[in-house]
């Protein structure tokens, strides 16, 4: 079974944000940042019980290499 995953808005602006960021420090880092963030929000639609349960209604997917994570319900 795969799970629908939707972003509120401000999400996705700080994902882009944070895109910028990673950019200016290394040619690149940002577009990697992007990768890991898509991968592991592909992750979350097919496994989200996988991610670690932070308190009663949200998990956490925390990101390889990044200090970022994505928090679900």
């Amino acid at each position: 079974m795969t799970y629908t995953l939707q972003f509120i808005p401000e999400i996705e602006e700080d994902a882009i944000n944070s895109y910028a960021w990673y950019e200016s420090k290394s040619r690149g880092l940002g577009e990697d940042f992007l990768r890991m963030f898509y991968a592991c929000a592909n992750e979350i639609t097919w496994n989200p019980l996988l991610c670690s349960k932070v308190n009663q209604n949200f998990r956490r997917r925390l990101l390889r290499r990044f200090p970022y994570a994505i928090f679900l319900r």
